[in-house]
């Protein structure tokens, strides 16, 4: 049986984190799909082709399972059953992810018990990595390198020099 894993979320911008989680669910399935989602109510610095294309430069390189990068609107659950996921990868960093989870993964499987959700604890290093503080700081004319590959980094720059 093929295993397909669907990795959801806005990535803006994909920071060391997230790409920790992605080579590591790339050891549990065949084929992760990394479903980009439009979530315009979170105010996006960069614009959903931005973020795909963020994504697919920085996980070309990977190896394990085959990636795909695509954005989706609506349900995460609706994408999931669109591209044949039976795997949810979500990442925790601290209590307050578990709960929101914790509380997402019991109405999901309300929805479709076909569909497990999987949880990978974040690596020490990156659980105070937030897309959001990583915005903040490079808006604010901090230095993000820690937390997002070079690449992104000058994404970053270029995006807070616009504002």
């Amino acid at each position: 049986m093929r295993r397909t894993g669907l990795y959801p979320g806005t990535f803006d911008p994909v920071h060391n984190g997230h790409l920790d989680l992605i080579r590591r669910a790339c050891k549990l399935v065949d084929l992760l799909v990394i479903g980009v989602a439009v979530n315009s109510g979170k105010g996006p610095m960069f614009t959903l082709e931005e973020r795909v294309a963020m994504l697919e430069h920085e996980t070309a390189a990977l190896e394990g399972a085959t990636i795909r990068v695509l954005p989706y609107t609506g349900l995460t659950l609706n994408a999931a059953r669109e591209v044949g996921a039976n795997v949810l990868v979500r990442g925790l960093r601290a209590v307050g992810d578990f709960e929101v989870e914790f509380q997402m993964t019991a109405m999901n499987q309300q929805l479709d018990r076909n569909i497990e959700t999987v949880f990978l604890m974040a690596d020490p290093r990156h659980q105070a990595v937030a897309s959001r503080l990583v915005k903040e700081i490079a808006s604010l004319g901090g230095d993000v390198t820690p937390f997002v590959s070079p690449w992104v980094n000058a994404r970053l720059l270029e995006k807070a020099s616009q504002t």
